[in-house]
């Protein structure tokens, strides 16, 4: 079975008890959905800096205080808002060791967990120290070197960093990193710079998009294939993702068929969260719609279609959800040319919005069009 990884990414915290703790109450709501409906269909959970809002004890306490009960693993970063006092050692006290990795390999991915914070001089002044920045180079040769698919998990794009932004993002190009989480805008976002993709999720607190509601993200990488949807917390289950072959937006490299496949039998693959209600039901374009299988992932569902050149819309769908792809289909000698990278790393290479998936496309957040936090 191709390899594949899931997390749930949990946005920017701004744990705060200005506005009555309501980040915990959030967080707590989330951890509740996390053990009750993905359970093992994930891998563990991310937070991706900005935890605290002013990086207070209290704060910090009252964030694993409701990461508490949560079954699954989490993982940390820093964000401009943890280095509030000037250095990060409430931030250190606050989260366990074990929950701060540097690096760990995970299902078989090489995950590399960035500090783009403490060479910075707070507020968004991001950079990496020579610390993080060799040891970013090191890990992603160790990849290439044991066969891994590396995936990065830092604060803001690199096309955010004070120095070096361009660098950075070359090397995540040329490693082949398959997906780059990040946190910090305030709203959901995807980047395809041609090379990459990059993530950003919805914050837990001050949000601005979505009427304010809470939420998080589900990302699966299948193989080299990155699948991305945002799930609003309270809406009903199961929730449906489809991981093989990659939507068009999300296409890297394009001589990969399991990104762009060639004509022929095709495999859908999908993941579905919590408990199936029905079948799960496989349609593409107007044909009849045909009942998926279950894989030895119990979480994975698979079905095949017979497709011919051209763009196609494939969707599966159980219980109330469904999920829908726009999958493009080319000859071997046809495959579309990918033209020289351009401002990698960057938000020029926004995807825009895509409902279905959680993105409205705004940049409402406090860099871009939102509110001042």
């Amino acid at each position: 079975m191709t390899q594949a990884i899931t997390w749930v990414h949990i946005g920017d915290l701004h744990m705060d008890e200005e506005d009555g703790w309501q980040s915990r109450d959030r967080l707590q709501g989330i951890v509740s959905e996390i053990n009750e409906h993905i359970g093992v269909a994930a891998d563990f959970v991310f937070l991706p800096g900005d935890n605290a809002n002013h990086a207070t004890p209290e704060q910090y306490r009252a964030i694993t205080d409701a990461l508490a009960p949560l079954q699954l693993p989490y993982r940390v970063i820093t964000g401009d808002h943890d280095f509030e006092p000037g250095n990060l050692d409430n931030y250190h006290a606050g989260f366990p060791e074990q929950n701060r990795s540097e690096v760990e390999v995970i299902a078989g991915y090489r995950c590399i967990f960035l500090d783009i914070i403490s060479k910075g001089a707070g507020g968004p002044d991001f950079r990496l120290t020579m610390h993080h920045r060799k040891r970013l180079m090191e890990e992603l040769a160790r990849a290439e070197a044991q066969a891994q698919v590396p995936l990065v998990f830092m604060h803001a794009y690199p096309g955010d960093l004070a120095a070096e932004g361009d660098l950075i993002a070359q090397a995540l190009a040329d490693a082949r990193v398959a997906f780059v989480d990040t946190g910090h805008t305030h709203y959901s976002e995807l980047l395809n710079d041609g090379r990459v993709i990059y993530g950003a999720t919805r914050s837990t607190g001050q949000i601005e998009e979505g009427g304010g509601k809470p939420g998080y993200s589900l990302i699966t990488v299948y193989g080299r294939v990155p699948s991305w949807r945002f799930k609003e917390t309270d809406t009903p289950w199961p929730f449906v993702q489809i991981v093989s072959p990659a939507d068009l937006r999300m296409v890297t490299r394009p001589a990969d068929p399991q990104q762009i496949p060639r004509p022929g039998k095709i495999e859908i693959i999908a993941k579905l969260f919590g408990v199936p209600d029905g079948p799960v039901m496989l349609t593409c374009d107007d044909l009849p719609g045909i009942e998926m299988t279950a894989l030895a992932d119990a979480a994975l569902w698979s079905g095949v279609v017979h497709l011919d050149a051209g763009m196609h819309a494939v969707t599966v769908a159980n219980g109330s959800d469904r999920d829908t792809i726009r999958l493009l289909v080319r000859e071997p000698d046809n495959i579309p040319q990918r033209g020289m990278p351009v401002a990698l790393g960057c938000d020029v290479h926004s995807i825009g919005a895509w409902p279905e998936h959680g993105l409205e496309g705004a940049q409402l957040g406090p860099n871009k069009n939102g509110m001042h936090w």
